[in-house]
């Protein structure tokens, strides 16, 4: 047990080992699926180039989750807020999980550094050599430039995550309020780092997949899509572990409730991001940028689209809505993991169809579900493997009494 500084209640310093080995085996269980994946691929017309696209979309579906919460730590701490310190910890946990996706994107950045097409057009020098608009843009969109910029994207997303983490976990042994004052100047100019790094990777990995098109209002897209995921994964671990007697007391309905007005809110942000594009890009009539939706109408495409538009947005904005339930941990749970699929969808259907392969097949779903579930093994492997024997929640943050006493107007 331990005191907080500012408090009077005992704290009970709660670990994610107490879940026991379960966990653990059922993620490196769920890795087993990727090499799975990899052989469907192998064995099936156009495998390879359906597991390679299969293998981006499982990445960086994970990897906007991790930016998300990364997003979320820093925010708290540059608005010195008081209710999420309970949460914090956690959402520290989830944005370390860029480490093992730096090591999983590895494979994509060494396929193209090697002159391989699958995924990039312009990555092999024959297709640039062939192509206008590519020789154009070759001085931004070649291997070996991408390639540094993979490192400074990740770098600098590894940088930021441990740094908070270090300094959150340092004072749970010191209680020095300095270290979240530090934390608190340091945010701003993160958040600024933050920005540029995750935009500029939008665009790399994902829109570069089509060379000829472009948005400007991308990576805000998917960063909208990040804090959906966040929010949603977020709302699920709180709902579980409090179901496993991990952070029953310090996280209460008032705190579920807010985290469920935050995925609401951004959900809604993320389907104004989304018709803002579309209405911009309908607006203009140029062909270069209309593309991407005839692209997304044909094979079967069109389907997935109107998915988006009902099931991403006008189903939980209708049934969402109710302050009930966000507080009911069980209908909360419902609705995160339903939009932590329709985010999937959502992410799906910003690569795929640049994998010219026909359109949507059960066995093109089939490679990228084996494909999410064993990166996702592994991702959630490396988050077990971090939190390791740390307190999952700040026992001496100068907030936390605010947190602990937090209640909804």
């Amino acid at each position: 047990m331990q005191t907080s500084p500012d408090t009077d209640k005992k704290i009970t310093v709660q670990t994610l080992a107490e879940l026991g080995p379960l966990p653990m085996k059922v993620a490196l269980g769920c890795a087993v699926l990727l090499p799975v994946a990899f052989l469907l691929g192998w064995f099936s017309e156009n495998g390879m180039t359906k597991f390679a696209f299969s293998y981006l979309q499982s990445t960086f579906f994970f990897l906007s989750i991790s930016l998300g919460a990364l997003f979320f730590v820093m925010i708290q701490q540059l608005t010195r807020a008081g209710w999420s310190v309970v949460l914090r910890r956690l959402s520290e946990f989830i944005a370390m999980g860029v480490i093992p996706l730096a090591v999983l994107v590895l494979p994509i950045v060494l396929v193209t550094l090697a002159g391989n097409d699958i995924l990039y057009q312009w990555a092999s020098a024959k297709n640039v050599a062939e192509d206008h608009l590519l020789q154009a843009k070759a001085p931004y969109l070649n291997s070996g430039f991408f390639a540094i910029r993979y490192l400074i994207y990740f770098g600098s997303w590894i940088f930021l995550a441990r740094f908070f983490l270090n300094k959150s976990v340092a004072q749970d042994a010191n209680g020095d309020p300095e270290l979240t004052l530090l934390m608190e100047r340091r945010s701003g100019p993160a958040l600024l780092l933050f920005s540029f790094t995750l935009t500029f990777a939008a665009f790399d990995f994902i829109m570069s997949l089509d060379a000829h098109w472009f948005s400007t209002i991308f990576g805000v897209y998917y960063f909208a899509a990040g804090l959906v995921g966040f929010f949603s994964f977020l709302a699920i671990s709180l709902v579980y572990l409090r179901s496993k007697g991990l952070l029953q007391e310090p996280v209460t309905v008032e705190h579920l409730h807010d985290v469920g007005k935050l995925l609401f809110a951004f959900n809604c942000f993320w389907a104004y991001i989304a018709i803002s594009q579309y209405l911009l890009i309908w607006y203009s009539n140029i062909p270069e940028e209309t593309v991407f939706y005839l692209h997304r109408q044909d094979h079967g495409w069109g389907t997935i689209s109107l998915i988006l538009v009902i099931g991403h947005f006008a189903i939980p904005f209708v049934f969402f809505m109710s302050r009930w339930m966000k507080r009911n941990p069980k209908t909360l749970f419902f609705w995160a993991f339903y939009l932590l699929v329709m985010n999937w969808i959502d992410i799906f259907w910003l690569v795929m169809p640049n994998a010219n392969v026909g359109g949507v097949s059960f066995g093109m779903i089939l490679v990228d579900v084996c494909c999410t579930i064993g990166v996702g093994g592994i991702y959630v492997a490396g988050l077990l493997k971090f939190a390791g024997q740390t307190s999952v929640m700040p026992v001496r943050d100068p907030r936390l009494e605010e947190s602990l006493k937090f209640h909804n107007i």
